[in-house]
């Protein structure tokens, strides 16, 4: 439970109030020190050019709480460590050399999620172990193409006493990191290894929740939690499910009961941050996502762009999953189009930037969100779907397989199977209204596992 008088949450048991998958679920519904003062012979000159003092940002990281009260969860103990280039502290500093220096705290083994430790992998590529040359540890991959579960292995954790989990999340369901938690846990817990998530924002807030939540048939690594498709929870909140609630980890009960988990929760987070009210910097997650605006637009177009033949999100070099464009279709045809959806809280407006391809300008239209409150994170995805189908002529996904990735990513059968069926005249609003629906149900029944107000 949450140590309301503290900062760490510790978790080591089955919770009293555990809620069933079922009920959460709703059954089936898819990256300075102070100044000293001058002396006496400085010129006035370089005191006036001195530069003021960087206030610190608001919110304090999980792995900054962790170092403030003296690294005490990992003291005397053999840590490994799975993380990316975004984690980091409030200052920048890589979590990988905070504990590589943490007295009492011996650094062990590193471990990496998708697109590798230094964010050197494309999305879905598969990568290997290694001896990392900078810190001379072992990265072992949870991406490697080869265990399909990607949970560490009882190989990898010899000698580990507690595993570590430093990720940031972008609050979308299909994006990896929060599986490999997950799957990462599973792998802890059946080898008897102290799991600990250092908490971070969830860059979306914790009010946002949108979209199909995951049949229990369609878990896979894009899709490890039965959710809606904008979950609204913190990594540390998505580990407090896993831990508590029967059926989530995918190992048996009686390992999940017996795993230690630890959670170090942020200080200062609320629910209603946004990333750029937290004061943090944002370091890109992976190559797409370079930036907030990336961030906000993933869940909106990117279930849009996964077929050939409908929609490309992003214009030229620029704008990711920000931008829209369809080919033969004018971006002027296109705004009217979809302007006449009137769609709460986004607007529409032309862009252009040069094609990576030709280097010619390349034009298109960029999302913008317009009021936040009104802003349905996904609706826009469905109305694209059935756009496409429309100006193709043709369904564009009557050929696409059931064992086809789009279908994973999507998360709902009921909805594929109707989109196949109808193409353009799919009834995208009556989806809508049942999965705002089931939303209100699942945010009602996950406050339970909330750490911030």
């Amino acid at each position: 439970m949450k140590d309301l008088g503290g900062s760490r949450a510790k978790l080591t048991g089955r919770c009293a109030a555990a809620l069933t998958t079922t009920a959460l679920l709703g059954c089936a519904l898819f990256r300075p020190l102070p100044l000293s003062a001058a002396s006496p012979s400085t010129p006035a000159a370089a005191v006036a050019a001195a530069p003021p003092a960087v206030e610190a940002p608001p919110v304090m990281l999980g792995i900054d709480v962790l170092e403030a009260e003296g690294f005490a969860a990992l003291r005397g103990k053999r840590v490994a460590l799975l993380t990316h280039p975004a984690g980091v502290d409030r200052h920048g500093v890589s979590t990988i050399e905070i504990l590589r220096r943490a007295p009492g705290v011996q650094l062990v083994a590193l471990f990496s999620p998708e697109h590798g430790l230094y964010g050197e992998a494309m999305a879905g590529a598969n990568t290997k172990d290694y001896r990392d040359a900078r810190t001379g540890l072992m990265v072992y991959s949870l991406h490697n193409g080869i265990d399909l579960t990607h949970r560490p292995n009882r190989g990898q954790l010899k000698g580990v006493d507690v595993f570590v989990v430093d990720l940031q999340d972008i609050g979308t369901r299909s994006y990896t990191f929060i599986s490999a938690m997950k799957t990462a846990m599973e792998g802890c817990f059946l080898n008897k290894v102290e799991f600990v998530v250092l908490d971070r924002p969830n860059p979306l807030g914790g009010l946002k929740v949108s979209g199909p939540p995951l049949d229990a048939s369609l878990i896979s690594y894009v899709g490890e939690f039965r959710v809606p498709y904008v979950h609204g929870l913190t990594m540390g909140e998505l580990a407090r499910m896993a831990k508590d609630a029967p059926g989530v980890l995918a190992i048996p009960d009686a390992a999940r009961a017996q795993g230690k988990l630890t959670i170090i929760p942020m200080r200062g987070w609320r629910r209603t941050m946004r990333w750029p009210e937290t004061g943090l910097k944002w370091i890109p997650t992976s190559q797409f996502i370079p930036d907030f605006a990336a961030v906000e637009g993933y869940p909106m177009t990117g279930l849009a762009n996964q077929v050939a033949g409908t929609f490309t999100t992003g214009v030229g070099t620029a704008y990711n999953f920000r931008g829209l464009s369809y080919h033969g279709v004018r971006a002027e045809a296109l705004e009217k189009e979809l302007q006449a959806l009137k769609l709460p809280g986004i607007d529409f407006h032309k862009v252009s930037a040069p094609s990576a391809r030709t280097g010619q300008p390349g034009t298109g239209l960029y999302v913008e969100i317009s009021d936040w409150d009104a802003w349905d994170p996904t609706e826009l995805n469905f109305y694209l779907m059935r756009l496409a189908c429309k100006y193709a002529g043709r369904n564009s996904y009557a050929a696409v397989p059931k064992t086809d990735i789009f279908l994973k990513l999507l998360g709902s059968t009921t909805f594929f199977n109707d989109l196949v069926a109808h193409g353009a005249k799919i009834d995208i609003e009556a989806y809508l209204r049942d999965w705002r629906a089931r939303a209100a149900v699942y945010q009602s029944e996950s406050k339970k596992y909330w750490l911030y107000p």
